[in-house]
């Protein structure tokens, strides 16, 4: 493998072997292989039927199905990973491709995230018990998987507790492979099913290298079980330089910092890597997030919510790679800061209604409350083995103390284009963490020629934001949208999820969206 390859662990295979014997006689041959299959296939369907959700507290009737569950991926470090898959509706699901979405961090859950605030069929009111539909989840036209990774995100866990302080981007994909293989397994009717992996963030990190991993193992395999077919990535770290850059650029222009600061930041700051920065870097960085205030940084036009918890944990749960090697050193600053600020907060919210813009910021407080009830976690068959820790959106030790994270994603780009894989990518462009300058700079190092120069996309006469379409690669932002597009702008999030699945380009006006 090349550079840029993650180092492999055994990759799981799975051989028949036949003497010429054997295949002198063939009717001999099929039967033996009936009666080897039949049990394998009875006990993968048995699997897959103990994790079905039969009804979930406070669910309302839904037409799909839905399993969740662990699968193991170290049995010697007794490692497994949590999903929770959530079928296309009766009818639908038999044709409709799959789709594994992956949440950032690093260390944070899909469950609490893409399934439980964006992309996915439920939504959890504030009273933390009951559920209601997302009328624009994303299984109503696909398969969706989601799955908490690494081991000690979530409901995932590891009986080695070392694995939690040492995990990191190769551990990482490379055990999200293995539950790939050791899932379609257990679901072997999803076996060929066109395939994709999606997801925002640090997953930005994920996503490329997981679908390097998959194109690499499917190398030479006529028909592979896991049919990748491409990828998507949304608000996605990708490239220390170009997120450096693109970062600062977006805190100034957009009116977050001075014109000292961001001046110093480019000075001091080695925007070649982010893994030792100076100290002089650091204090910039935190004189720049006093200048920025108590705003959610990762969806700037948007109240956050006033409970100091859900502050602290926007500030401190979901890094982009480019704050992640400083977090040791000011983490308890922006603690002590939280907490003061709080009354602001509260100011904030109370007396400048407008900044609303119809979501509700304080979806991970609903998200605690739920996935800790005993009940709930029943249904799920989550934490059957009595995880020493409670449930939360994300792992403040998984976070902290990630060991390896490349700087830059791009030659995994470079290969997967060349390989011919759909790879799509698309920035919310309120957020100030992952911000569309810095997607953009880093595209742009990828020099690819243009098919369809920038333009606006609509849904119906209002632009949804605007895309351009490279050779290899399609780039989408949506207008008003934060860090987690579809939770911001639900509807303009499948538009683009739909036209990513049938590779079409973005509909400009007078077109049909959906």
């Amino acid at each position: 493998m090349g550079a840029s390859s993650l180092s492999s662990p055994s990759a799981p295979s799975f051989f028949f072997y036949f003497t010429p014997h054997s295949l002198l006689s063939l009717p001999f041959c099929l039967s033996f292989l009936l009666c080897l299959l039949q049990p394998s296939s009875r006990s993968a369907f048995a699997d897959q039927e103990a994790d079905r959700i039969a009804l979930l507290p406070g669910q309302p009737a839904v037409n799909f199905s839905q399993y969740s569950g662990y699968v193991t991926v170290n049995r010697q470090a007794g490692r497994a990973l949590f999903y929770w898959f959530q079928e296309a509706p009766a009818g639908r699901a038999a044709a409709a491709p799959l789709v594994l979405w992956l949440n950032g961090g690093p260390g944070c859950s899909s469950v609490g995230y893409g399934a439980s605030e964006e992309l996915g069929a439920f939504r959890i009111r504030p009273d933390g018990k009951t559920l209601f539909l997302n009328k624009y989840a994303w299984n109503k036209v696909a398969n969706v998987l989601f799955l908490e990774s690494p081991a000690g995100v979530g409901f995932s866990y590891s009986n080695r507790t070392s694995d939690l302080y040492t995990a990191g981007d190769n551990r990482t994909a490379w055990d999200a492979y293995t539950f790939l293989v050791n899932w379609f397994e257990r679901f072997p009717q999803y076996k060929y099913r066109d395939f994709y992996i999606t997801g925002e963030s640090y997953a930005g990190h994920y996503v490329p290298q997981l679908s390097q991993i998959v194109y690499q193992q499917n190398k030479g395999v006529e028909k592979p079980i896991i049919n990748l077919k491409g990828f998507l990535v949304g608000n996605g770290v990708t490239d220390d330089y170009h997120d450096y850059v693109g970062t600062f650029e977006y805190w100034w222009t957009h009116g977050l910092i001075s014109d000292e600061t961001y001046h110093n930041l480019q000075v001091v700051c080695d925007f070649d890597s982010s893994e030792h920065p100076s100290e002089a870097c650091v204090n910039w960085l935190n004189i720049a997030y006093v200048e920025q205030g108590n705003i959610d940084a990762y969806s700037i036009y948007t109240r956050p919510c006033n409970d100091t918890t859900t502050l602290k944990r926007n500030l401190r749960g979901r890094y982009s790679r480019i704050l992640l090697q400083q977090k040791r050193q000011f983490v308890c600053s922006k603690q002590s800061r939280a907490s003061e600020s709080h009354h602001l907060i509260k100011y904030i919210t109370n007396s400048q209604p407008w900044m609303t813009r119809g979501y509700d910021p304080c979806t991970e407080k609903y998200s605690r409350m739920y996935y800790n009830h005993p009940d709930v976690q029943k249904a799920l068959h989550a934490n059957l083995t009595g995880i020493p820790y409670r449930w939360d959106t994300c792992s403040d030790i998984v976070g902290t103390y990630w060991a390896d994270s490349p700087r830059s994603m791009l030659p995994i780009y470079r290969e997967l284009i060349a390989a011919g894989l759909r790879v799509w990518v698309f920035s919310g462009d309120t957020d100030s963490v992952v911000p569309l300058t810095a997607t953009r700079y880093s595209l742009d190092a990828l020099n690819l020629s243009t098919l369809i120069s920038w333009y606006p996309w609509y849904d119906n006469e209002n632009v949804g934001g605007w895309s351009q379409v490279y050779k290899g690669l399609t780039y989408v932002t949506v207008l008003g949208a934060g860090h987690e597009v579809p939770l911001h702008r639900p509807r303009q999030a499948l538009i683009l999820f739909m036209h990513f699945l049938h590779n079409n380009p973005m509909p400009s006006l007078n077109q049909s969206a959906i």
